[in-house]
């Protein structure tokens, strides 16, 4: 692979990262304010848990295609 392809390749994968973590903020903020409702609707609350769950896992993974392999 070129170094181009490389570059453009982690360029994608750092907006990608990026923009998983803003959602990831996101969800985190409306959680908590449907936590603070006095009528919070909990099922709407689980779903927003395991979406958060499932973006945190997405959000590994990216980081983990970023970090560069280190043999020890």
């Amino acid at each position: 692979m070129s170094v181009d392809g490389t570059t453009d390749e982690t360029m994608e994968l750092e907006a990608e990262l990026a923009r998983l973590q803003q959602e990831h903020r996101d969800l985190d903020m409306a959680i908590e304010a449907l936590e603070h409702m006095v009528a919070g609707d909990q099922l709407q609350i689980q779903r927003l848990k395991k979406r958060k769950l499932v973006l945190r896992d997405r959000i590994a993974i990216v980081n983990d295609r970023l970090t560069p392999d280190i043999i020890a």
